[in-house]
Parts: C-alpha cells; sequence; structure tokens
C-alpha cells in the first residue's frame, strides 16, 4: 500500500532551516560549485553544526512516540533540499548522527523543490532561503524564511512551544490592511463591528489545525496514561488588544482550535514576553516585530499580506 501523507502533520525543511551551513555557503560563494561539491565529499561524515529550526523540528518529531504503530506516525518532516542527490549525502548522514526521524527527501540540484509543496500534502514549510519562501508564498504556499536568530536547545525540555503572531500568520491581512490604510480608531471600529464574522485563513492556519489534533491526541493519551504531561504548548503573540481581541479568539474558536496562551500586546514590544515564554519557533508578518523577537528566540518571518508589500513613494 502507498504511503498516504492525507492524516499527518507534513513539514517541508530546506538543509538551510535546520542546519548551520553557514560554512558550507562561504565555500559556494567564494570558491564556486565544484569546489563546493569536492568540500562537501570531503566532510561527509563531518556532521553540520545544528541551526535554527532544529530544536523545533527535534521536538515536533518525538511527538511519533504517541502513535500505536511506529509505521503510523504522526509528524512526517521531508527535506526539500537545492543540492543535488550527491552532495546531498552528507545532509541525510548529518540528520542520521542527530537521530532525527527524517527518512524522505527532495533533492533538485539549483531548483528550489517548493512546487512539491502541494503534491505531499506539506502544512508548512522552511527554509533559510528569502527568493525561495517569497515564490512559494507568491503561489499561495504556507511557508517561512528561518532568520538569524537566538536559539537555546535545553535537551532536558521536552516541551514543544510553538509561538504565533495572528494577523496575516494564522489569520488573512484582511484588518491588517484597514489598519494600515485608516489607523488603529477605524481598526478597532472595523473588529468591532465584525466580531462574529470569523477571519479568513492565513497561511497558517492548516498547520495550526494540525498540530491541534496531535493535542486532541495528547489528551486522550493522557486519559490512559495519568501520569504523562502535555508537550505542546500554543500561543498567541499579537499587537492586537481589546476591543480587537474577541474577533481573534471566536476565529480560532470557529476553526475548532484554542490556543493554551494568548498575548494581546496592543504595541508593547513582542521581544519583551517572547524572552519569558521561549518559544521554540515563533512566526511574524511583520519584520519590525521580528527584530526584537530574534535576539531571544528562533524566529520566522512569513512575508505575506499588505504589510510585506513594497510601500508606494509619492514624490511632490
Amino acid at each position: 500500500m502507498p504511503y498516504e501523507l492525507d492524516n499527518r502533520l507534513v513539514i517541508g525543511v530546506a538543509s538551510s532551516a535546520v542546519f548551520d551551513l553557514s560554512e558550507s555557503d562561504a565555500v559556494f560563494r567564494s570558491e564556486g560549485e565544484e569546489r563546493y561539491r569536492k568540500y562537501q565529499e570531503e566532510n561527509i561524515d563531518i556532521p553540520l553544526p545544528r541551526g535554527i529550526a532544529y530544536p523545533f523540528i527535534k521536538r515536533l518529531l518525538a511527538l511519533n512516540d504517541l502513535s500505536p504503530s511506529p509505521s503510523d506516525p504522526l509528524v512526517e518532516v521531508i527535506l526539500l533540499s537545492r543540492n543535488d542527490p550527491d552532495t546531498g549525502v552528507r545532509v541525510m548522514k548529518t540528520i542520521e548522527y542527530y537521530g532525527l526521524g527524517m527518512t524522505r527527501a527532495i533533492f533538485m540540484q539549483g531548483r528550489s523543490p517548493y512546487e512539491y509543496i502541494p503534491a505531499l500534502n506539506i502544512a508548512l514549510f522552511l527554509s533559510g532561503n528569502k527568493p525561495d519562501v517569497d515564490a512559494a508564498i507568491g503561489f499561495g504556499h504556507p511557508a517561512g524564511q528561518v532568520l538569524d536568530s537566538k536559539f537555546d536547545d535545553d535537551e532536558n525540555d521536552k516541551t514543544l512551544r510553538i509561538a504565533f503572531d495572528f494577523d496575516g500568520v494564522l489569520a488573512g491581512d484582511e484588518s491588517e490592511s484597514v489598519m494600515q490604510k485608516s489607523g488603529l480608531t477605524a481598526f478597532h471600529d472595523h473588529e468591532v463591528k465584525n466580531v462574529m464574522q470569523p477571519h479568513n485563513p492565513g497561511l497558517l492556519k492548516e498547520f495550526l489545525v494540525r498540530v491541534s489534533k496531535i493535542q486532541s491526541v495528547e489528551e486522550a493519551y493522557k486519559k490512559q496514561n495519568p501520569e504523562y504531561e502535555n508537550r505542546i504548548r500554543v500561543s498567541i503573540v499579537t499587537a492586537r488588544n481589546a476591543p480587537s481581541h474577541e474577533r481573534a479568539l471566536k476565529t480560532l474558536k470557529s476553526w475548532g482550535v484554542m490556543a493554551n496562551d494568548a498575548f494581546f500586546l496592543g504595541g508593547i514590544e513582542k521581544g519583551r514576553i517572547l524572552g519569558v515564554l521561549k518559544p521554540h519557533i515563533f512566526f511574524d508578518d511583520q519584520s519590525g516585530h521580528l527584530k526584537s523577537a530574534s535576539t531571544v528566540v528562533p524566529s520566522v518571518h512569513i512575508p505575506f499580506g499588505v504589510t510585506n508589500q513594497p510601500r508606494t513613494v509619492l514624490h511632490e
């Protein structure tokens, strides 16, 4: 029987998201592809250092121990690589070295494999390559650029903490467009007026829904194993504040999901909160918010919507 992906949380990752490729990239940029290929061959048995998204991916894959059968995992992580198969061998050996449960990969020499996101039922594609992420989002695929960030991988911490901005990430940018065009007062008026109308889904809505399904599996497992401590914790960290908070919460409820934590900050710098919350990954669509966030936690830019459109400059 074919291996089905429809009922799993499927993540696509570029090697640049999970491992530190700075040394390899420096060889490629300064000495060209031929020397890069030789460099990877010479270092084939030397594992690549862990990268920004490594703690997130490791903990996500660890949730597969909740499945009754190893052949039917809850989470599938697929490597999507610009490398050719030969130079990709070092990445696969690194995956094996760290004991990550990743066995499936696509290698496409010099091309981004983002076109295969729908075919593989991928709910999130992570890459350090901005053009690849921009191209994927241009086709409406759920993608994010892993930024150079501070990250801490405490081996004794088994919890997986995931934090999301709301508008432009989980929800569409309809309300953010009102904010950008007409200001804060108009934004609040718009949200109060439409409080019973759920937001249109954003690029990462499906990812959140699938994470929520695993949380339901955790709850069922806990009933059979009362000593089990839930590992997934989902947080919303948004610049919204009252009275616009209610529509966001009603939207999550309409999707059948619930956050463990919600921070409605009303303009307070997000880095202050994230430094205490310490998520293993944080998603936001606004570069301004990510400047402070990336100094304290692994951060991912979702370059979607009105806040990422080129601004028109008027000349008098």
